[in-house]
C-alpha cells in the first residue's frame, strides 16, 4: 500500500469514528431532552438522582420505560413507599409507648419485692419503686434519642466536665461520644425524643459580655432553634414538644426564654429548678448539681468504711456566702453562734469544709442567688442528712424518690427554730434517714462508664418519663 491509499484510509477510518461519536451524542441529548419534557410536563417533583435510582436500577423490569403511565405509576409508587415507611416507623414508635405505659400501669399495682429487689434493694426510698422499675426497663428496651449535628464546638457538642458545672459536659459527652450509647439513634423517625446539644455554660463563657445581659444566650439558642427546624421536620411537627435542652448553669432558664415554645413546650432539663420562674413539673426535668474536680468526686467524699463509721460530734453545719434571700436570714440567726452548730459566713483558710460535713449529722442546704446548690449532693456523699432550706426548689428525681425519707426540708420562716426541730429528731429516725441516705447515693453519682439507675440514666429516666406523658398525635 503506497502513501497515498495509507493517508486516505485512515481519514476514512477517523471520519467514521467522530461520525458515530456525534451520532451517539445526539441520540443521547435527544433522550436526556425528552426525558426532561416529560418531568415538566407531568410536574414530576420527584428528585432526578433518586428517580433515576429507582427506576432504571430497581430491576431488569424496570431497565426500559417507554410509556409516561409507567414511569408516572412507579414514581408515585416510590414516593408512596417512602412515605409509608416513615409513618409505619412513626406510628410503630407511638405503639411502643403506648405498649410501654400499659406495662406501667399494670406494674404499679403490684407489691411484689421480688420483682424488683434486685435492682431496688431498698424500697422505702422511692415513691412506687415496683413502677419504677418497670418503667426502668421498659426505657432500657425502648427509649431512643436523636441529637442534632449542626452547630461547632465548643458551643455545641461539647460542655465543661469540670468544676460545678460538670453535668452540662458529662451529659453531653455521654450521649454523643460513647460508642456504647443504646440511647441515641441516628435514625430520626425511630427517635422518641430530640437532643438541642448546645452548652449554656460555654454559652456564658465565650459570649457573654460582662454586663448582666443574657440575650446573646438567646439569641445563639434561637438562631440554633430555626437552624434545626429549617433543616428538619420534626421541631415543626410538635412545637418542640418532643424536643430537650440540658442546662446546669444558673441561666439555663433565661436562655430557654429566647423561643416560646422552647420554653413553654419543650423538655427543659435544668440545675435551677425554680417552680416560680416557670418551672413546670409536668414536662420540666430537675438536673441534679454535681461539682466536679478534675473530673471526679473529691477523693474526700468518695463512700469509704471510714466514712460510714465516722464520728458525727456536731449537730449540723455550713459555710458559704451571704447571696440570694436565704443565707442572710441563716447567718443572722446562726452565724457562730452555738458551738453545736457551727455555721460560717466564709470558711477560715485552716479549717477543711468537708472534714465538718463528714463530722455533721445535718448538713444546712440554703438556695443562694437561684434555688439549686452542689450542697445537696455533697452532704449526700458525706452521709450528712441535707436540711433543704429553700423556697420554690422542686428537688432532683422528686418524681421517683422519697425526699422525706433521706432529708429533712424546712420552711424558711422556721430558720430560728432549727435546732429545736433536729434535736426533736429521734436517734432511732437519724439512723433510718442516714441508712437510707447511704442507699440513695448511687443515684446521684457520675460514673465513667455510667451504670444503671446512676444520675446519667435517672436524668434520662425523668426525660423518659416526660415522653411517656407527651401523646403526640
Amino acid at each position: 500500500m503506497d502513501k497515498f491509499q495509507y493517508g486516505f484510509t485512515r481519514f476514512g477510518f477517523m471520519s467514521i469514528c467522530i461520525g458515530s461519536i456525534a451520532l451517539v451524542c445526539l441520540i443521547s441529548r435527544f433522550s436526556t431532552s425528552f426525558f426532561d419534557y416529560s418531568l415538566q410536563k407531568f410536574e414530576f417533583s420527584f428528585p432526578e438522582t433518586e428517580l433515576r435510582r429507582n427506576v432504571y436500577t430497581a430491576g431488569e423490569e424496570n431497565r426500559v420505560v417507554d410509556s409516561r403511565d409507567i414511569v408516572s405509576q412507579q414514581i408515585l409508587s416510590i414516593r408512596s413507599s417512602n412515605s409509608t415507611k416513615k409513618l409505619s416507623r412513626r406510628k410503630m414508635v407511638e405503639q411502643g409507648l403506648v405498649k410501654a405505659r400499659a406495662s406501667i400501669h399494670k406494674a404499679a399495682t403490684n407489691r411484689n419485692t421480688t420483682v424488683f429487689i434486685n435492682d431496688l434493694p431498698n424500697p422505702e426510698i422511692y415513691r412506687n419503686p415496683s413502677a419504677l422499675h418497670r418503667s426502668y426497663l421498659e426505657m432500657e428496651k425502648r427509649f431512643k434519642v436523636y441529637v442534632y449535628e449542626e452547630g461547632e464546638p465548643p458551643l455545641v457538642h461539647d460542655g465543661p466536665c469540670k468544676s460545678v458545672y460538670a453535668v452540662e459536659g458529662r451529659f453531653i459527652m455521654e450521649m454523643e461520644k460513647r460508642k456504647t450509647n443504646q440511647f441515641r439513634t441516628y435514625d430520626p423517625d425511630q427517635a422518641h425524643v430530640y437532643f438541642l446539644p448546645f452548652s449554656v455554660a460555654w454559652l456564658v463563657r465565650y459570649l457573654y459580655q460582662g454586663n448582666f445581659d443574657a440575650k446573646p444566650l438567646r439569641t445563639f439558642a434561637s438562631d440554633y432553634i430555626r437552624l434545626i427546624s429549617t433543616n428538619h421536620p420534626f421541631w415543626n411537627q410538635s412545637s418542640g414538644a418532643d424536643h430537650f435542652m440540658l442546662a446546669c448553669h444558673d441561666w439555663g432558664p433565661l436562655t430557654s426564654q429566647a423561643n416560646k415554645d422552647l420554653f413553654n413546650n419543650s423538655i427543659r432539663v435544668l440545675c435551677n429548678a425554680n417552680s416560680s420562674e416557670g418551672f413546670n413539673t409536668k414536662k420540666d426535668v430537675t438536673l441534679p448539681e454535681i461539682k466536679l474536680y478534675g473530673g471526679e468526686v473529691d477523693p474526700q467524699l468518695r463512700l469509704s468504711k471510714t466514712l460510714m463509721a465516722s464520728p458525727r460530734p456536731y449537730l449540723a453545719f455550713f459555710a458559704g456566702g451571704v447571696h440570694g434571700p436565704v443565707r442572710p436570714i441563716l447567718l443572722n440567726h446562726w452565724k457562730q453562734r452555738d458551738p453545736d452548730m457551727p455555721v460560717y459566713e466564709y470558711l477560715p483558710k485552716h479549717l477543711n469544709y468537708y472534714d465538718f460535713m463528714r463530722s455533721s449529722k445535718f448538713c444546712f442546704c440554703p438556695s443562694g442567688y437561684e434555688v439549686a446548690s452542689p450542697r445537696v449532693i455533697e452532704a449526700i456523699y458525706s452521709e450528712c442528712i441535707p436540711v433543704i432550706l429553700s423556697v420554690n426548689f422542686v428537688l432532683p428525681f422528686s418524681d421517683v424518690l422519697r425526699w422525706e425519707t433521706f432529708s429533712v426540708q424546712v420552711n424558711v420562716s422556721d430558720i430560728p427554730r432549727l435546732k429545736e426541730i433536729l434535736t426533736s429528731i429521734s436517734d432511732e429516725k437519724y439512723e433510718w434517714l442516714k441508712s437510707n441516705l447511704r442507699y440513695v447515693r448511687r443515684h446521684f453519682e457520675l460514673n465513667d462508664p455510667p451504670k444503671r439507675f446512676d444520675a446519667y440514666h435517672l436524668t434520662l429516666h425523668s426525660i423518659w418519663l416526660r415522653r411517656l406523658n407527651l401523646k403526640l398525635p
